[in-house]
């Protein structure tokens, strides 16, 4: 049947008995997809009836829906119109996004791919659309977990002082990535398992399913239903917002779902629709283990283990830093870990486990993350808030205001700086040392391995003040890590090559390239070159910078980053600042939103930054420089 869905109009056709067959062959194309590509397989599994219903109900892109964060958005994708080719790369170079954007088709009205935007969101479109005097519905559907976000907590403020009409369907499976956590999962959890209020709930179920009449006795039922539950429970939360409460009722019902739908597009006032859903449903090694499935590499379907499982791989750098940070805190109990929902992505579930007093997982609240350690710090507590760099944005003002103002003694571990190749412009961590770089009292370092990024949790925990680490997704280079950790001088950098020429000074994962383009050139032509790991950002080593600066012919900096305001730009200011001039080469990934691909080696070659094309830029200067024997300028 799925063949034949061309675009949601043809679902409307469909009877609802017809829709539960489609369901399974959605599912089913979602496992094989992502058991070749990776992907948000949990998430998408426990959405099929809920998106099919709404396809059914509404009509985009007259009505808008807005996924929050989107990586539930497979299914809408293949109602569509995107069931080809480009499904089936889904995330991968050439194919479509694992998350929705604007460009890629008019039924996605929101781009996303951080939590908590869409109610937000929907609700600037509501109001629009009130503006415009149009009369579409606009639709938010919410995991549990965007509850947790302040910023949809913000919105729920302002939604009815805003408009009258906004549709917010809350999909409960009790997960975000990890099992969700604080006060709004334990109430939701409570308004699920209240008893009466079930009674009453399936009392008005089956008082509709006896009763025909249409919409009025719907709209009677459901006012009934609301005002009577009030004598045996409070009122929900979500009523005291000025919205209209409906729920809970089973996601995977697709009659129901239809039914209780239909209601909400006659609400006279915001209303939000409780279901609840099961992450992972369908496909069981996905249900037994919903955080590995929430987003997963390749598996193997009748297994559900990972193919890419090379047991002779280097270990990840999460995990390096989740185990080397167990062993500093059980060591020391001022140590903390906290995390904003991604206890398993940023490595830290086995601390979590062994040290569970001293772990904090806070939701994806990564504002409330920063600020929380801000607290902890002042009172003698060393906290580390491990969250991604592209996350971390979300807690710049109190990376500011709070912690660095206040020199407060607080690591931050940035995983995913650099890229996230299958998951895109929403997670590449490609701004970090741009927005850090101005910020007083910041010490930034970038570990060129997986020992050195022990040593550097190690000069972080014992340096007073705000310290940041960025690392790079997945596996390290194999470096053997040192039984005994070293504590680095704060600013200096490491010479791992003498040039006379060239020097490269290089961050992360790029000394690894520089130092195969510095054999390059020195035995393919000739020239002189050093490479240098600046290990430190923020304090640059500017004293060997300058030393030799007045002995080399051209300095080449290398970073996984955004070019513009990135290290090479530190350098570069350093060097004006010295007055001294000297031609420069920055390489780093350009002013422009890097999309989604296979691989970090497929992005880098389509934006001329492979070890090939960086060699030739290297080579094509430093000719020219040679040529033209003229007093030299800096080159950015």
């Amino acid at each position: 049947m799925l063949s034949d869905i061309h675009s949601p109009e043809d679902i409307k056709k469909l009877s609802i008995k017809s829709l539960t067959t489609l369901a399974k062959e959605i599912r089913q194309r979602i496992i094989d997809v992502t058991s070749k590509n990776g992907g948000h397989l949990g998430p998408n599994l426990g959405v099929v009836e809920l998106t099919l219903a709404l396809h059914y109900v509404f009509k985009t892109p007259h009505d808008k829906f807005l996924f929050d964060v989107a990586h539930q958005g497979y299914v809408h994708k293949l109602l569509t119109g995107r069931n080809g080719p480009e499904f089936d790369k889904i995330r991968q170079s050439n194919g479509i996004s694992g998350f929705l954007t604007r460009e890629e088709s008019s039924h996605d009205c929101y781009g996303a791919g951080h939590a908590g935007t869409a109610l937000s969101a929907a609700l600037g479109i509501a109001k629009a659309r009130d503006l415009k005097e149009a009369n579409n519905h606009v639709v938010a559907i919410l995991g549990d977990a965007a509850l947790t976000c302040g910023i949809t907590m913000e919105a729920l403020n302002n939604i009815a002082t805003t408009t009258k009409r906004l549709i917010l369907v809350l999909n409960d499976n009790e997960w975000s990535i990890a099992k969700n956590v604080g006060a709004i999962a334990k109430y939701l959890n409570e308004l699920i398992t209240n008893p009466i209020y079930n009674r009453l709930h399936k009392d008005l179920e089956s008082f509709l399913e006896k009763i025909p009449g249409g919409e009025s006795i719907i709209r009677f039922g459901s006012k009934a239903k609301r005002e009577t539950k009030d004598f045996f429970v409070s009122s929900s939360l979500f009523e005291k917002f000025g919205l209209r409460y409906i729920g809970p009722i089973d996601g995977h019902d697709q009659k129901l779902l239809i039914q209780y739908l239909e209601f909400c597009k006659e609400s006279d006032q915001p209303i939000i629709l409780h279901v609840l859903t099961k992450k992972g449903k369908g496909y069981e090694a996905a249900t037994n283990n919903p955080a590995k499935f929430h987003g997963t590499g390749p598996f193997e379907i009748s297994t559900g283990t990972g193919r890419n499982g090379d047991k002779n791989s280097p270990p990840k750098y999460e995990d390096v830093f989740g185990q080397s940070l167990l062993k500093f805190a059980k060591k020391d109990p001022k140590i903390l870990a906290i995390t904003a929902a991604m206890p398993n992505g940023t490595g830290l579930t086995p601390f979590a486990k062994e040290l569970p007093k001293q772990f904090f997982d806070v939701g994806i609240a990564e504002e409330h993350a920063v600020l929380f350690a801000a607290g902890l710090a002042t009172e003698g507590f060393k906290p580390i808030c491990a969250i991604y760099s592209t996350f971390l944005q979300r807690g710049f003002d109190p990376i500011v205001h709070d912690v660095c103002l206040q020199n407060l003694n607080v690591l931050f571990c940035m995983d995913r700086a650099g890229l996230s190749p299958n998951d895109g412009p929403t997670h590449h961590g490609l701004f970090d040392i741009a927005y850090l770089r101005p910020v007083p009292r910041v010490v930034l370092m970038q570990p060129k391995d997986e020992d050195e990024l022990v040593d550097m949790i190690l000069t972080g925990l014992k340096h007073k003040g705000p310290a940041f680490i960025r690392y790079p997704r997945g596996p390290g280079t194999g470096t053997p890590i040192k039984t005994d950790p070293i504590c680095l001088s704060i600013g200096k950098a490491e010479i791992l090559l003498n040039g006379t020429d060239i020097v490269i000074w290089a961050l992360g994962p790029m000394v690894k390239e520089a130092a195969i383009i510095a054999g390059y050139l020195k035995t393919q032509c000739g020239i002189s070159t050093g490479v240098v790991n600046a290990r430190f950002i923020k304090p640059l080593d500017s004293s060997l910078l300058i030393k030799q600066a007045n002995h080399i012919k051209l300095f080449v900096t290398m970073e996984d980053h955004a070019v513009t305001s990135g290290f090479g730009s530190t350098v570069l200011e350093t060097l004006q600042e010295a007055n001294i001039q000297i031609p420069l080469v920055r390489i780093g990934w350009p002013d422009q939103f890097i999309s989604h691909g296979s691989n970090v080696e497929e992005l880098r070659k389509l934006h001329n930054l492979s070890t090939e094309a960086i060699t030739m830029k290297i080579l094509s200067t430093f000719k020219t420089i040679q040529s033209n024997q003229v007093p030299a300028l800096i080159h950015a």
